[in-house]
This record gives structure tokens, sequence and C-alpha cells, in this order.
């Protein structure tokens, strides 16, 4: 089966009452009748923060604000007389609206609104991962539902990427910060950064970054929360490949805890891009040649 990812942001908006506002998707969508939280597709280069509020714009009509991060989870649907099974990461922020004048999207993703306590939401059919983050029971959607495969994106240009990737600002009991050296060969060669990397096809961003964890510091380790999502986008970025690449990085980072810290060793499962890892004092921390999204999360320089 062709294996497919896509990087989707939605919003978590909520009246006065504390309800919900909800988006049932509409037959240009891939589930028809399935509710779900407003949102959808990042662009190529695009920040998710931006992507939540154009596509609130798009589908509801309200103008907001993304606030805080507050979830990234993934998840994969199959869609057999296809052969296609679409893996997407789903950053999810907390929202407030500015304006606009609610209505829905019928020739677009959503055909109706409504606001929703979670209770009334839990009696809908659900999209799996806004009944999570509603804290409602999680039913898998039904196997006889009509399901229309998305639209692939548009052929994207030969040297055109974009990734999801999961990190860690990671700590042990006595305060020291894990760093990773990135390879030579790879963007920020030399610099040290922060453990984590891409995730695979099927896999949580939190499993993934705990895997790259192990694999590229020997380290077992438990996240403890998220702290940030990091848009990076470089249009002439040189690769392994030895050409440049326009690349973009959705990245969310999180806290990591080592309770039990080892000597850090790369193991031959990190693949050629990391060098080398080390555990360092928060006075040593300070002087070392870091990429920017290590600098910001350890403090050593200002978003």
């Amino acid at each position: 089966m062709e294996e497919r990812r896509r990087i989707g942001a939605y919003g978590v908006l909520r009246d006065r009452g504390g309800r919900v506002l909800l988006a049932r998707r509409s037959e240009a969508g891939p589930f028809p009748g399935v509710w779900q939280l407003p949102g959808g597709g990042i662009e190529h280069a695009e920040h998710p923060a931006r992507a939540v509020e154009r596509e609130f714009a798009e589908e509801t009509g309200l103008i907001v604000a993304a606030g805080a991060i507050r979830a990234a989870v993934a998840d994969v649907a199959a869609f057999p007389s296809d052969g296609v099974a679409v893996h997407t990461d789903r950053l999810i922020f907390d929202v407030e609206a500015r304006g606009g004048e609610l209505r829905p999207e019928p020739a677009g993703g959503s055909d109706e609104l409504g606001w929703f306590t979670p209770d009334e939401a839990a009696a809908m059919p659900l999209m799996p991962f806004t009944a999570e983050l509603l804290g409602v029971p999680v039913s898998p959607l039904s196997a006889g539902l009509s399901r229309a495969l998305p639209p692939a994106p548009a052929a994207p240009a030969a040297d055109r990427r974009q990734r999801f990737a999961a990190y860690g600002l990671v700590t042990d009991p006595a305060g020291r910060v894990l760093l990773t050296m990135i390879a030579d060969g790879y963007p920020g060669a030399g610099k040290w950064h922060l453990p984590g990397g891409g995730t695979d096809h099927g896999e949580q961003p939190a499993a993934g970054l705990l895997r790259e964890l192990v694999e590229e510091a020997g380290q077992l380790g438990r996240v403890v929360d998220l702290l940030a999502v990091d848009n990076m986008h470089n249009p002439a970025a040189l690769g392994p490949e030895g050409r440049p690449l326009d690349w973009h990085g959705v990245r969310v980072i999180y806290r990591v805890r080592v309770d039990a810290p080892t000597e850090a060793v790369v193991t031959e499962l990190a693949g050629g891009s990391t060098a080398r890892a080390a555990w360092f004092a928060p006075d040593q921390v300070r002087g070392l040649r870091m990429t920017e999204v290590a600098a910001r999360a350890t403090g050593q320089r200002g978003s």
C-alpha cells in the first residue's frame, strides 16, 4: 500500500459557556458527515499557527488568533480501494476569536458548524483525534463510512521537501542537558542540536522522540510535557545529496526527563546524521555552537 504523509493544524475555540466549535465534514472531504475541530493541511513554508488561522477563516468565516499549542498527535487512515494509507500529523492549538461571521464552507471542507459540550459531542460521529482532545470515548470510524481519498498535493518541485519531526529538551536529575551534534554533510553540520528527528509512518510524535533518544544517545526518557512548535523554512538547505533543497521543517518540542542517565552514546540505528551526543551542565551550555532551535530551547537566545 502506498504511504502518504501530511501535516495539519487545528484549533480549539470555546464560547462563553465553554462549548467547543466543531465542523462537519462535507461531501467534498474524505469523511463526509463526521465532525472534527476546524483546521486542515499546512502549506509548504507555512507556519502551523498561521495555517490554523487561515483554515479557520476558510472553514468557519471566523478570524482567530492562534495561542499555545495544546497537543500533537498522529493517525493513519486507510483507503483500500485506492491502495493508499495517509498518515496525518495533527497540531492542535488553542485559538481566540477576533472577528468575522460564523458560516460553513459547503463548497469546501465543512457543510455545518456547531457548538458542543463534551457530552453533546460524544453523541456525534467524531474524528478520533477530536474525541481524544475533548476527553470523550474514542470510537473507530465506521467501516461502511464513505471515504474519499484526499486529493494528492500538487507535484512539488523535485527539490522541495516538507518534514515533520519531534525533538526534546532533555534533562537529568542533576539538571544537565543532553545535546547531539549534527554530522558532516547535513544542514547545520558541527552544531549542537536537540535530540530527536523525523517520525516514522504510523508513529506518534512523542513515541518517535523517545525512539530517537535511544538511537542518538542511548538514553531512556519520559515525556513530561509539550513545550512548543517550531517552524523552519530554508529554501536553499544543502543536504547530503549535495544539492540545495527547499526545506520546510515542522518540529514539535517536548520536555523530556531521563531519570537514570548513562554515558551518551550514538548507536548504529541513528544513521549518519548524528556525530556524537553529550551531557552538559548548565554553565557548559553557554558558548556552545548550537542550532537556533536548541539555543532557544535552552534559553541561550531569545525567541
